[in-house]
């Protein structure tokens, strides 16, 4: 079983990290299902609109809801978030990698990716997952301590899932 996370510390950095990821191994020619997460600011409110793209190539889902200024809470569009579970399922096998933006409140409380998740480990793709604190006890839980932290560097990712690659590709 080949899963890791990491956990950036700024807002955003996680996602940005991921998405960079993302892109270098579609440009080395692999094929990674999963998402990566954008956030565009929004200039009415301190919170941004959050979307994702659906590895390798799209399309993006607009995964918050636009709830006011005044809000407060979870902006997260639990349709939208399925949606985007549902087109990467369809993609998963055929893939080298999973690679999961987040595992947030839906994960930990066993929806959203949490069973793709699972069957991308089952089928023995590797597995990188973009983690908070917030969520951090309930993905220790769910891995069972066998994911590996990495830490938030482009060039430390990268590192990890080549390596996994490597070893799936090489003569048994």
């Amino acid at each position: 079983m080949h899963i890791a996370y990491t956990m950036a510390p700024g807002r955003g950095d996680t996602d940005l990290l991921l998405h960079r990821v993302a892109h270098r191994l579609v440009a080395e020619g692999f094929r990674p299902a999963g998402t990566a997460q954008i956030n565009t600011e929004r200039g009415d409110s301190g919170r941004c609109d959050m979307d994702v793209v659906v590895l390798p190539s799209g399309p993006t889902i607009r995964i918050s809801q636009s709830l006011g200024a005044a809000a407060r809470g979870c902006r997260l569009d639990p349709g939208a978030l399925e949606q985007a579970v549902a087109l990467v399922q369809a993609r998963l096998r055929g893939s080298d990698v999973l690679i999961v933006n987040k595992f947030g409140k839906h994960e930990a409380e066993g929806r959203g990716f949490r069973p793709l998740i699972a069957e991308a480990l089952s089928l023995g793709l590797p597995v990188l997952v973009g983690l908070n604190a917030l969520n951090a006890q309930a993905f220790e839980t769910f891995s069972g301590g066998m994911a590996e932290r990495l830490a938030p560097g482009e060039n430390a990712l990268h590192g990890w899932l080549k390596a996994r690659l490597c070893e799936m590709s090489a003569p048994a």
